[in-house]
């Protein structure tokens, strides 16, 4: 007698079914229900919860309620499959459900549950042309059902939001918008200086579409607001002079797996002569500035490549988002990356600008009470949402039973033999009438085999993720029979492919991927764009070892292959690989590839940690200041601390100089020389004197400041000024530490311990800065009251 095992999977999908049954069972009492009855069910739900019932022990009726509203408005009854995601999503997991399930329904009953307890519930997505789409879509329901929606995007990406109408968009019930709409409004809101600027209330609900694209693959840079010009630099220029001298790699060392460059004994030697330095990493607070340009030029030369992850438009360096080969308008790289690439690039240097805020999104959603997720793809992935986001991937079964057919990869030894064989399938799909995507991995690749595909006469239609709307409309086009499309990877996702009846009876959407993506879970979203609700279709992949995943992530026998036999190939007569030596070698290279993203993203957030934890201090400091708790600051305690710690660095007794440079730069300009009397001051003697006159001028203040509003209001700007200076300057000097910790890989020292480090010390030098800048703006403002008791603080 042998056992068979049963895998967590299945015992998961037990308890979501027993909770289905219970939705099921309330399913024909709503359906009697008027549409005002079923109406007045969200009130008596919100009683109900207001009450102290849960949420769960809510969800069959108001999942039944939300069921019953989709049909009725909308048309559509979600299935029984449908209502397992929500329950998934409600319980704060991943559901996996393939392309064409009916996610944008799906999200529906979650949102609608969470929505009841008053507190909003927010979908995000990485997409504005979803998020919108999917909100105005969806607003009707809400609305029947007695609740407020919104967008959280403006209708003009020119134009941006009001403090009064985001503070509408984030009251409403139901909210549709992106994650980086969401995390700049946090870092905006984290920014705001009077209680009447702030807009966001505390995150409740959230469900992500797309998880992976947000979680995963958008979590690999943090979120960052550029404000201030910082002095700018004259050493880009000098520094990718210097980087130009270095002739092989014997001067640097290059981690292509970690995405790190720096100097080996042998460049930094040539650094000091170049420079006419005696050292260079000795004393390295010294040099900090030298380095970290230095950094930054290797950086640009040995790690970014020109048309590949970035373009020159217009004069102007601009960045290609990867995995969707569009351009990113209005981004730029921090901490001086991208004029260290304008100078590669021979182009006029921009202005550096400070990082003023900044978060990455895994601390983002973290925020939330709760959040779950929906993908197409994920299960993959499922070890990095446990650990990074403790969610697990539960996959949803397809109403359906799935009927594409995903063939083996068919590899090749160069790239004009790939090209040749896809091409010939291409002609023979046409040739028949059979509907064919055609994915390339980039921009580039995409105009090349439309290029030939004109060259053979055979109309498509190209999409190079340049118009989100565009791509939309012409992705559902996609499943009319003789319809050829041309996409990068993530071009029209988010959209289905519907196909004709015609196009079924040919065999369903043919999916021809010409090269194997960095991320297995990339290709089984290009895979998922066939085969929707049971449909006929098809997958193959044309791999060559030419393709960017094996030169970059493969074996080195490969490559060395690859150069024995590249001279003999015949590229009308394509020679296919089919020892299972290559197919486990193109495997191979997209699993070390895979386990870079994941390191990279667990950096991502190693390196946030110490920002996290100073970024909850301030901000909670912040809001502390703005609800009119500006009360409890002492503003005479905090400078009496700032005098005597001042004035212990001089032992038993001052000079008469020193003095005076304490008064004049922290404490008052209103003196005159007779208020001297001796040369040398003891310790007591001094502080008597500043604080006397630290209370002349906090009584000058006082007169000026007749009301306790004014009052308080001065107190709030003090605060917040002192700590909105010493905090931008922190953020920014931390983008920086990330850039210059990599070096030191070099002398065999852990960046991401090395950045903990510094970013501690840093941090100890905030907080007394802000006791000096909180003094300062005290004691050197000058206020004045205009009529209307208008207040005016000129700061020193």
């Amino acid at each position: 007698m042998g056992f068979k095992l049963i895998s967590f999977d299945y015992f998961r999908l037990k308890k979501i079914k027993l909770i289905l049954n219970k939705v099921n069972a309330q399913a024909s009492s709503m359906a009697r229900l008027t549409d005002e009855e079923l109406r007045q069910k969200t009130i008596e739900f919100r009683e109900r919860y207001l009450s102290g019932e849960s949420l769960d022990s809510l969800l069959p009726e108001a999942f039944a309620v939300a069921r019953e509203a989709d049909k009725r408005v909308l048309g559509m009854y979600p299935y029984d499959e449908q209502v397992m995601g929500a329950i998934v999503l409600h319980q704060g997991n991943v559901a996996e459900m393939k392309t064409g399930e009916g996610k944008t329904l799906v999200a529906t009953m979650a949102l609608y549950l969470n929505a009841i307890s008053g507190k909003g519930a927010i979908l995000v997505t990485n997409n504005s042309y979803l998020a919108r789409r999917d909100g105005e879509e969806m607003c009707p329901l809400y609305q029947f059902l007695g609740l407020s929606t919104a967008i959280g995007l403006s209708e003009d990406p020119s134009q941006t939001l009001t403090v009064d109408e985001k503070k509408q968009i984030y009251n409403s019930d139901v909210i549709y918008t992106t994650n980086s709409a969401l995390g700049f409004d946090y870092l905006i809101d984290n920014l705001a200086d009077a209680p009447e600027k702030k807009f966001l209330r505390d995150f409740n609900y959230c469900i992500i579409d797309e998880a992976d694209a947000v979680l995963l693959d958008a979590a690999q840079m943090p979120l960052v607001i550029s404000g201030a010009p910082r002095v700018q630099s004259n050493l880009y220029k000098i520094c990718d002079n210097f980087v130009y001298t270095l002739v092989d790699e014997t001067y640097y060392h290059l981690d292509i797996e970690k995405q790190e460059v720096w100097l080996t004994q042998k460049g930094i030697d040539e650094a000091i002569k170049f420079f006419a330095m005696e050292h260079l990493y000795v004393s390295d607070d010294n040099h900090r500035e030298l380095i970290r340009h230095i950094t930054l030029a290797l950086r640009a030369h040995k790690l970014y490549t020109k048309n590949k992850d970035y373009v020159i438009e217009s004069g102007e360096v601009k960045l290609i988002d990867k995995r969707e080969g569009r351009i990113l308008e209005m981004t730029k790289m921090q901490a001086g990356q991208h004029q260290a690439l304008e100078a590669k690039e021979g182009l006029e240097t921009s202005q550096e600008m400070r990082a003023i805020a900044s978060i990455t999104y895994q601390n983002l959603f973290f925020l939330f009470e709760n959040y779950g997720g929906m993908t197409g793809t994920g299960k993959s992935d499922e070890d990095e949402f446990i650990e990074i986001y403790d969610k697990e991937v539960i996959q949803i079964p397809t109403h359906n039973k799935l009927r594409r057919k995903d063939l083996p990869d068919r590899i090749f030894t160069t790239l004009p033999e790939k090209i040749y064989a896809s091409i010939e399938l291409v002609k023979e799909l046409h040739g028949k009438g059979q509907p064919v995507l055609l994915v390339t991995g980039s921009v580039k690749m995409s105009e090349v085999y439309s290029e030939i595909l004109l060259f053979e006469g055979i109309p498509h239609n190209i999409l190079n993720a340049q118009s989100e709307s565009k791509e939309a409309r012409i992705i559902a086009e996609a499943g009319r029979e003789g319809s050829v499309t041309v996409a990068t990877m993530m071009a029209g996702r988010g959209t289905d492919i519907k196909l004709t009846a015609e196009s079924k009876k040919l065999g369903g959407l043919a999916v021809v991927i010409t090269e194997r993506m960095e991320s297995k879970r990339m290709d089984l979203q290009i895979r998922g764009r066939s085969g929707r609700q049971g449909d006929p279709g098809f997958s193959q992949f044309f791999v060559s070892l030419e393709d960017d995943l094996l030169t970059e992530w493969g074996r080195t026998s490969l490559q060395d292959y690859y150069k024995k036999q590249v001279t003999h190939r015949n590229v009308t007569n394509p020679e296919e690989l089919l020892s299972t030596y290559f197919q486990n070698s193109v495997e191979q290279a997209q699993h070390a590839s895979d386990a870079y993203g994941r390191n990279s993203r667990k950096d991502t957030l190693q390196f946030d940690d110490s920002l996290k934890l100073q970024r909850q201090i301030v901000y909670s400091e912040r809001n502390r200041i703005l609800s009119n708790e500006s009360s409890q600051y002492d503003l005479r305690e905090i400078i009496v601390s700032f005098v005597d710690e001042t004035l212990q660095k001089y032992g038993k007794q001052i000079s008469q100089k020193d003095l005076l440079d304490i008064i004049l730069t922290n404490i008052s300009y209103d003196f005159d020389n007779s208020f001297f009397k001796q040369e040398d001051y003891t310790i007591s003697e001094a502080r008597q004197l500043i604080l006397e006159l630290v209370d002349k001028q906090l009584d000058e203040k006082d007169s000026l400041l007749t009301t306790d509003k004014q009052k308080e209001s001065f107190k709030r700007i003090v605060l917040l000024k002192a700590i909105d200076e010493c905090w931008i300057e922190e953020v920014d000097y931390l983008q920086q530490l990330r850039v210059l910790v990599s070096s030191r890989r070099a002398a065999q020292r852990n960046p991401v311990f090395e950045y903990h480090k510094e970013a501690l010390k840093a941090f100890d030098n905030m907080l007394s800065d802000i006791k000096l800048f909180v003094v300062r703006n005290t004691l050197l403002s000058d206020v004045t009251i205009e009529k209307g008791e208008k207040m005016n603080i000129y700061f020193a």
